[in-house]
């Protein structure tokens, strides 16, 4: 797994978001960006963290920020999630992990003694000019937005 760094230029990419919406990588250019990356909709540490988001997200615009939330979901998954929690930003479906994989947030991973691949709980931020600012690999799902800002 090679996770995109401090400095890295985000990748070319293509995907769509929860509404069907294209989202590229040039979505990125001009503004501040969070693109965080959680294994699955509606399971309990994504939707921890999305809420959280959900509730900071007037301040995290308020610091210049969009955000984009990104998991091999389905679009209707993704869909779905956002409205049973009233997520205000895009969701990506990611199901060829196309983006996962740019970012390199897909590879091996532990839980309760089993050895398994999938998406690593990571957060970038993201300049005006599309380079990666900070990393964010150990994210607190209840504290998300908190994180991030000390981070900014």
């Amino acid at each position: 797994m090679k996770t995109l760094i401090t400095g890295s230029v985000v990748p070319s990419f293509e995907t769509q978001d929860q509404d069907q919406n294209r989202v590229t990588n040039k979505d990125l250019i001009g503004k501040k960006s969070i693109v965080f990356f959680y294994p699955r909709a509606n399971t309990p540490g994504c939707t921890a963290e999305a809420c959280n988001l959900r509730d900071h997200y007037k301040t995290l615009q308020d610091k210049g920020y969009q955000l984009f939330g990104v998991s091999a979901d389905s679009s209707k998954k993704q869909k779905s999630f956002a409205d049973k929690y009233d997520l205000p930003f895009p969701l990506l479906a990611d199901e060829d992990k196309s983006v996962i994989n740019a970012f390199g947030v897909w590879g091996p991973k532990k839980f309760q003694g089993r050895e398994y691949d999938g998406i690593h709980r990571t957060t970038f931020l993201i300049d005006e000019e599309g380079k990666v600012e900070k990393v964010i690999s150990k994210v607190k799902t209840k504290d998300h937005a908190a994180q991030i800002l000390e981070e900014s």
